[in-house]
């Protein structure tokens, strides 16, 4: 027998049958599973957003900063983002603190006092390096 399942707006549904995944994301509506068979993650496609606590970093120059900032993501493919990372939002705060002191690690005091705004363009195409299978990742630096 199936069950059927009802998937909201912003949410796709990535059914594993057998431990193998079907080639595409359910949703968003209704759809229909066999509940001994099927392994069902729903994955949230909405814009995610989190604040990274003030961190202390080391600038080329030897000058002590504290730093923080703001990540907004969003999921673009729910399939990839269910098979390819274990968990999404840690993964992505990781990312997001790493890069950060990557990119500023590489400036001098008065580098990142006078481009602010510059530091922001370097964060995200750096981010596009980087970026974590699925999703797409937008900083804006503090």
């Amino acid at each position: 027998f199936f069950i059927i399942k009802i998937v909201s707006q912003y949410e796709r549904a990535v059914i594993f049958r057998l431990g193998c995944v079907r080639k595409r994301a359910a949703g968003p509506g209704i759809f229909f599973f066999l509940p001994c068979v099927d392994e069902i993650n729903v994955v949230d496609m909405r814009t995610i957003s989190f604040d990274i606590p003030p961190q202390e970093i080391l600038t080329r120059d030897s000058v002590t900063v504290t730093v923080d900032a703001v990540v907004f993501y969003s999921i673009q493919d729910a399939v990839s983002s269910v098979c390819n990372v274990d968990n999404v939002r840690c993964s992505t705060r990781l990312l997001a603190q790493t890069t950060l002191r990557n990119i500023l690690g590489t400036k001098t005091l008065s580098e990142i006092l006078s481009e602010r705004e510059g530091s922001l363009t370097a964060c995200s195409s750096f981010s596009i390096l980087l970026l974590i299978p699925g999703e797409c990742v937008y900083r804006e630096l503090k």
